[in-house]
């Protein structure tokens, strides 16, 4: 089946869905049920440019630094988040040891200056992560060179200083111009020097691609165009081109470099409006992806080169624009395949920035009721992790006692790899009268090569079937060979234990049956 044909049918039933769905009166979304999914991708962005998130502010020693960063996991933890997104190129400039970028102003307050005494950031929330069972994402910025013309400290850059012409200066910022192909093989250097040196789970980036237009100001890139045309006629059509060329070559150079790690997009939530496409959302913003942005995100998702898409639906349900229910719809009918996760607006519970409907408790409850609603939805990315911690209106809290009461395994990409891994070996048990004690071997290496990365134990009691879809029936997500925990003298449990490899694929269980002690 050709792309065109593809498209096609999925313009088809777009509009019947979406005119449906307009004929439709609103679910009563307070009686949507909490399900409690086994599998669930749980995320949060963990901001360092301006020092929204990490650090707190720039300059504080690293002994401070590591404080913060240990701090910010053990809560995301704690409240059941699996995945932090660690912003580690927030403005060409580095939060880890880069040989072709400078260390950023916002870690130690000078551009270019390293932490003293040293120690990498990356590499230590990796470990602090890892540690806990959670992915972590490197998150590149990819064109944004300067934060702020007159605020930002760029004299460590040797790139602006040496190769001007790779840059635009545009609403008072410094852009990497992706029409140049020197700049796109640069920065795709400086991801794929990432993904070889560290051992990270993702690259991911968000929605700035060509900069948010600014009035009617125009992105100064014509003489670009002339020199770099490669027949294009049309501006925009070029522009998208620069950009899928550049998420093709980032995705193979991964894929060459670490099959296993994940690419992901987080885009603006809006593709195109209805009334300037078929196939687009029934919205109505004034800049959307592929029209101002040069990211045309179905493309990348039709065509394979992103593994999952976390599109930022930051409008509220009912909005009048760009309503949550119908963008979290379309774009459950409109992920070909691939992985999709939300991005969530957590931050506009504390600052619901003119949209009053945010100034309601049941808003965010609402939108995850939606997603779960939604089979096609596999999981939340949190903006940002200091909106979660500073728990406004107590909703982190309640975040944790509903939707994420229970553990959550990140989806499997079967795509990526679809081998599980074999059963742990040899499990055993010793009883006390207050305590039980499971150990357990390393499963035999699969046949793909892989062995465990981690382990879930689930426990059931004598009235209940063994079923390993029970996301209430897990008691731990670990990386030990052991387990224990208190149980009464008279109780009898059958405890089941699954191997899960590097990409979430679950082995067949080991169980055991625990009887009373013996009188």
């Amino acid at each position: 089946m050709n792309l065109l044909y593809k498209y096609l049918i999925f313009s088809l039933l777009t509009l019947s869905l979406s005119t449906c769905q307009s004929q439709n009166p609103s679910e009563n979304l307070q009686n949507l049920p909490i399900t409690y999914p086994k599998r669930e991708f749980r995320g949060a962005w963990l901001v360092t440019l301006d020092n929204k998130d990490f650090p707190s502010k720039p300059g504080l020693s690293t002994e401070q630094q590591k404080k913060e960063l240990s701090d910010i996991v053990d809560f995301l933890h704690k409240r059941g988040i699996n995945a932090v997104f660690f912003q580690v190129r927030p403005s060409g400039d580095a939060f880890y040891a880069s040989r072709l970028e400078p260390w950023s102003e916002w870690l130690t307050g000078k551009q270019g200056q390293a932490p003293q005494p040293f120690y990498d950031p990356l590499q230590f929330l990796i470990e602090e992560c890892h540690r806990r069972n959670m992915e972590l994402h490197a998150w590149f910025n990819p064109f944004r060179a300067s934060y702020h013309n007159e605020k930002s400290d760029v004299s460590a850059n040797q790139w602006l200083k040496y190769r001007p012409q790779w840059f635009v200066d545009y609403d008072n910022k410094m852009h990497f111009n992706p029409g140049v192909p020197e700049v796109r093989r640069h920065i795709t250097s400086v991801i794929i020097d990432v993904v070889r040196r560290y051992d990270i789970d993702g690259v991911h980036f968000d929605d700035y691609f060509y900069p948010y237009r600014k009035g009617n100001q125009e992105f100064p890139d014509e003489v670009t165009f002339q020199i770099y045309r490669r027949g294009f006629k049309d501006l925009n059509d070029w522009r998208r081109d620069n950009i899928n060329l550049f998420i093709q070559a980032t995705r193979d150079s991964i894929f060459a470099t670490k099959p296993y790690v994940k690419f992901g997009i987080s885009p603006l939530g809006i593709w195109r409006n209805q009334s300037e496409d078929a196939r687009g959302s029934a919205t109505s913003v004034g800049q959307s992806s592929y029209d101002h942005l040069g990211a045309d995100v179905l493309k990348w998702l039709a065509e394979g080169w992103i593994d999952y898409i976390a599109p930022q639906l930051y409008w509220s349900i009912g909005h009048k624009r760009a309503d949550y229910q119908t963008l979290s719809r379309w774009w459950s009918e409109n992920h070909y395949g691939r992985h999709l996760y939300i991005g969530q607006a957590f931050y506009k519970i504390e600052d619901h920035e003119g949209d009053h409907n945010w100034r309601k408790t049941s808003e965010f409850m609402n939108q995850m009721r939606i997603n779960r609603s939604l089979n096609a939805i596999g999981g939340s990315i949190f903006f940002r992790t200091k909106s979660l911690m500073n728990n406004a209106k107590a909703m982190s809290d309640t975040l944790r006692q509903t939707f994420y009461k229970y553990p959550a395994l990140i989806p499997a990409m079967l795509w990526k790899d679809n081998t599980p891994p074999q059963s742990p070996q040899n499990l055993r048990s010793l009883r006390s009268p207050k305590r039980i004690l499971l150990k357990w071997d390393l499963p035999e290496v699969a046949a793909d090569g892989q062995n465990a990365h981690y382990y879930v134990i689930y426990r059931f009691a004598p009235t209940q079937k063994i079923d390993l879809n029970q996301s209430q029936a897990i008691v731990s997500v670990q990386k030990d060979r052991s387990f224990y925990e208190k149980i009464a003298a008279d109780t009898r449990y059958t405890y089941a234990i699954t191997a899960v490899d590097r990409l979430h694929n679950e082995s067949p269980p080991s169980v055991i049956e625990i009887l009373p002690e013996e009188k």
